[in-house]
């Protein structure tokens, strides 16, 4: 629904765009072919509900856009079984977990200059596990990944934990944007730390308000150059554009707050001497602070009849 709601606001039409989809569910695979019909839009969601990784609904398929909100830390998907699967081009995802096989999945189904947005659980970005991290390593140095973002917790209704959306783009030198073609990026890798944003709605339930997802997308636009986006630059504490050899450096761990480092202090701009003498009066009130619970305990350990 949102692809067509993005192709229309770009002067396209529903008959702009073949929808593909797959579900093992049953039920979820019956309400999403019904999603499709009251709107009027054809969609192959494979001729029955069918598990992803063992029986691949459209195996030929070569897709543009790739969206999805794949399970986290799946243990149970038969990896043992798929050891030597045509789609492990960067390394078999280990048995336990199921993240990178979703990951390769994708990769292996994206068109020449296709792009794939996710999410996934953060371990994703730095776990050392179960091969885990050489295949995060073979990813980034086979450069698809275009872009790393660190979202909040609370977001989900059926879980607290916090995740991150992986952007990852088969061709980074100039492939398609949503205003048109886009600087190359090869060799680039661009970081954004958006924990701190959003808006707690209930006890329990945040959301990223209209301005927090703009600013999100207006960074990953502008940093893609793409058409009417402005200019990019490096933001302290939220977004940072990072050279594959920076990467590597962080040993091709991916959370975005490695990169960006902290938000610039309003006391950045405070003189030195006027800091100076701030400082030391806020350190000489907390020594006087310290001494006087000393002293408090000191009188409650004589209190209680002990002395020294």
């Amino acid at each position: 629904m949102q692809s067509e709601r993005f192709v229309e606001e770009h002067g396209g039409g529903k008959g702009d765009i073949g929808i593909y989809g797959q579900e093992s569910n049953p039920t979820t695979w019956r309400l999403a072919k019904m999603n499709l019909a009251i709107r009027g839009l054809e969609g192959d969601l494979g001729p029955h509900n069918a598990d992803t990784f063992h029986a691949d609904q459209h195996k030929d398929l070569k897709a543009d856009f790739i969206l999805a909100n794949p399970p986290f830390n799946v243990s149970d998907w038969g990896g043992d079984r798929l050891r030597d699967d045509v789609r492990w081009k960067y390394g078999a995802p280990p048995p336990g977990n199921a993240n990178f096989a979703w990951v390769q999945h994708m990769v292996h189904h994206l068109a020449p200059q296709g792009v794939a947005g996710f999410v996934l659980a953060n371990g994703s970005m730095s776990s050392p596990h179960g091969g885990e991290a050489e295949i995060r390593q073979a990813i980034v140095q086979a450069d698809l990944v275009d872009c790393m973002i660190a979202l909040p917790g609370q977001l989900f209704y059926t879980t607290q934990i916090p995740v991150c959306l992986w952007f990852l783009a088969r061709d980074k030198s100039n492939g398609p944007g949503g205003g048109g073609p886009c600087r190359d990026r090869r060799g680039e890798t661009l970081f954004i730390d958006a924990r701190q944003l959003g808006a707690m709605v209930d006890r329990t339930h945040r959301e990223l308000t209209d301005e927090d997802i703009a600013r999100i997308a207006g960074a990953y636009h502008a940093w893609r150059r793409e058409q009417g986006a402005g200019d990019y630059e490096d933001v302290p504490g939220f977004c940072k554009s990072a050279a594959t050899e920076q990467i590597a450096e962080h040993g091709f761990v991916l959370t975005p707050g490695r990169y960006v480092g902290a938000a610039a202090s309003n006391e950045d701009d405070e003189p030195f001497d006027d800091q100076m003498e701030r400082l030391t009066a806020e350190l000489a009130e907390q020594f006087a602070e310290g001494r006087r619970l000393e002293e408090e305990i000191r009188a409650n350990l004589s209190g209680l009849g002990f002395n020294g």
